[in-house]
């Protein structure tokens, strides 16, 4: 599975992104797909996960009713909707995805690139 991001950059303070993963090279639907975020020195974090129909998401406590994940199974895309953003949420933010018959484990079997948010006035 190749996953590429997009929809990252520079925000203020209070401000929205919408990051995008699109996917090839396998049947999307069949992908659990997560978004992480790694930031120097520290692990890579568990922001949000979608299960492949879109009925199950699971949110990291930071950012419950603040981000939302969702995908399009007909576009092999997934989203993440990050409204309110604190400077605490810059970061490098990966797609990752993995079968979901693996679940409950969440570390993804392929990541894509990383793309930059920065959260700054």
């Amino acid at each position: 599975v190749q996953l590429l991001e997009s929809g990252g950059g520079l925000v203020q303070p209070g401000g929205s992104l919408r990051l995008s993963c699109a996917a090839s090279g396998a049947t999307f639907d069949n992908y659990y797909m997560t978004w992480h975020r790694q930031v120097p020195g520290k692990e890579r974090e568990l922001v949000a996960g979608i299960t492949t129909s879109g009925g199950v998401t699971n949110y990291a406590d930071s950012v419950k009713g603040r981000f939302t994940i969702s995908r399009d199974n007909a576009k092999n895309t997934v989203f993440l909707q990050m409204n309110s953003l604190k400077p605490e949420d810059t970061a490098v933010y990966y797609c990752g995805a993995l079968p979901q018959w693996k679940l409950p484990r969440t570390r993804p079997d392929f990541w894509g690139q990383g793309t930059q948010v920065t959260v700054s006035s």
